[in-house]
């Protein structure tokens, strides 16, 4: 990396400070002192950061700190009462004021050839560039982390078959605290640039990341994670299943909404694959009939496009569940076939084997769809929507202890979820199944308040609720659910729910029953 600033330039792999492309003479700690200043140019370094990074552990006096500063700023034509580019900031530290000029692709050799800009198609599946994250504050032990994260997040998230990742040798290459989104857009052709911080003070750490879309600049999604300088390696675990997670719902949702500005002449199978997205989790018959006719147009575009597929099994497999369609059978068929033809075409995919392993549950097979889901898990173990059918299928299954931890472990890897009715809904069976009907009414009533919530989620409500003798809130779900489905029945909601465990069943056939659910 070379940062250039007036008409100066800091190149570190020469260990050289050039003005106007002639290298300045200077001693190597003030060269060091310089570059740990441009380096980090939004924050004031501390003098015990400039002690340890150009000491070490040797202890010199105040007066050897002034001497190099002063000497700095002889180098850089600045001096103490102007303070153009090394500011002190008093009773702290020094700050680097100047502005950088640096370019991501500096970071390359210079004798490097010029490379041709890469630019990638509008609606083509997109790409990322995950580069080494920042380094603040007190990180000299744990400098590593800053490159470990990122080199692991990338191994992560080329699990994910929609996104497209950019090698680490390409990404890495970018170094800039500041970097340019143009450039890298224009160097590696990547639609989105995930930054991060790797922030130490004291006894605390902090790792910070930040999603932007490289083609207009905008920031779409940004998280951080913070504990003690202890639990660093359980934080870099934890944001590296955040980022995988989040990047599933926060570039689809992004996505969505570019391909909603477009003409509709111009949407290609990429397109009208995220259009269908939007339709598809606001969980309505007409909005799932919707949902499936983009992605229907979607796989006759590209009859390769492995996710259009498993889509599509996904709004057959609701309009089933849900009983949105006049021909149950079809929509079943239809379920397992697309599914199927998604891992024919790429049997890797998390999402295919998410919706095959859910086709097993339209006839009541839910442990032979456990393999799937499972398998779903273990290609990207940051994939919600896996952990929380597993969480279903052990709920089903009478696995109260085991289906919480799995809900608890979806909810909290996408707390945005458009399936977070569901997440909440499976935990709070499973409640009921251990017996704690208190914290189950509290879990259900907020399931079925979700945005999406069909009319099986508010009588799993009102059933649990009647289970647990809240008679005001089992009435308030149960009307709420007849004003849905008029044809709500016991019998759906068990085909549905075929509860194992034949306590529970029978409680909640009980609670159905004395709240005016018809048998069929």
């Amino acid at each position: 990396m070379i940062y250039a600033f007036e008409n100066f330039e800091v190149d570190p792999a020469r260990a050289e400070l050039r003005k106007e492309g002639r290298p300045v003479h200077i001693e190597p700690q003030v060269f060091q002192l310089i570059h740990l200043l441009v380096t980090e140019p939004d924050r004031v370094v501390t003098k015990d950061e400039l002690f340890a990074g150009i000491w070490g552990d040797r202890i010199v006096s105040d007066a050897a700190l002034s001497s190099r500063i002063r000497d700095a700023r002889k180098a850089l034509d600045d001096d103490g009462s102007e303070q153009r580019l090394i500011k002190t900031v008093q009773r702290r530290g020094f700050r680097f004021v100047g502005i950088l000029r640096q370019s991501a692709l500096a970071g390359a050799a210079k004798d490097a050839p010029p490379q041709e800009p890469v630019e990638q198609a509008e609606g083509t599946r997109p790409s990322i560039a995950v580069l080494p994250f920042r380094r603040v504050g007190q990180t000299e032990d744990w400098g590593a982390i800053a490159e470990a994260v990122p080199a692991e997040l990338i191994s992560s998230l080329s699990r994910l078959r929609w996104l497209r990742v950019l090698a680490r040798g390409s990404a890495f290459r970018f170094r800039d605290p500041l970097p340019d989104l143009s450039v890298i857009r224009s160097s590696l052709g990547a639609t989105y640039c995930l930054a991060g911080d790797v922030e130490i003070i004291g006894p605390r750490v902090a790792i910070s990341v930040e999603l932007s879309d490289t083609r207009d600049g905008r920031v779409i999604w940004c998280e951080t994670l913070s504990g003690g300088i202890d639990d660093i390696h359980r934080i870099r675990t934890d944001i590296v299943r955040l980022v995988c997670s989040g990047l599933e719902l926060h570039i689809n949702i992004h996505e969505t909404e570019r391909a909603r500005l477009r003409p509709p002449e111009s949407l290609d199978a990429w397109s009208l694959y995220h259009l269908g997205l939007n339709h598809m989790y606001r969980f309505n018959g007409k909005d799932n009939a919707i949902a499936a006719d983009y992605f229907a147009k979607a796989t006759r575009l590209d009859p390769g496009f492995a996710r259009a597929f498993a889509a599509r099994s996904f709004t057959c497999f609701q309009a089933a569940f849900v009983n949105y369609s006049s021909n149950r059978k079809l929509e079943v068929e239809n379920a397992r076939r697309f599914a199927e033809r998604c891992l024919e075409i790429d049997p890797t995919d998390p999402f295919g084997n998410f919706n095959f392993g859910r086709s097993f549950w339209l006839n009541g097979d839910h442990e032979a769809g456990q393999t799937y889901l499972a398998r779903s898990i273990g290609m990207s173990p940051s994939f919600a929507h896996g952990l929380y059918a597993r969480s279903h299928a052990e709920m089903i299954a009478g696995q109260g202890a085991e289906a919480i931890a799995s809900a608890d472990e979806a909810i909290a890897l996408s707390p945005l979820d458009p399936f977070l009715y569901a997440m909440r809904q499976a935990k709070a069976m499973a409640l009921l199944h251990l017996g704690d009907y208190e914290e189950a009414c509290r879990i259900t009533n907020a399931g079925a308040r979700e945005p999406g919530s069909h009319y099986i989620v508010t009588s799993i409500a009102a059933a649990i609720n009647k289970v647990s003798g809240k008679e005001s809130q089992a009435r308030h779900w149960a009307d709420r659910t007849i004003a849905q489905r008029p044809d709500a029945s016991i019998a759906q909601f068990f085909s549905a729910l075929p509860l194992r465990d034949p306590g529970v069943r029978g409680e909640v056939y009980g609670a159905l029953k004395s709240l005016g659910f018809p048998e069929t």
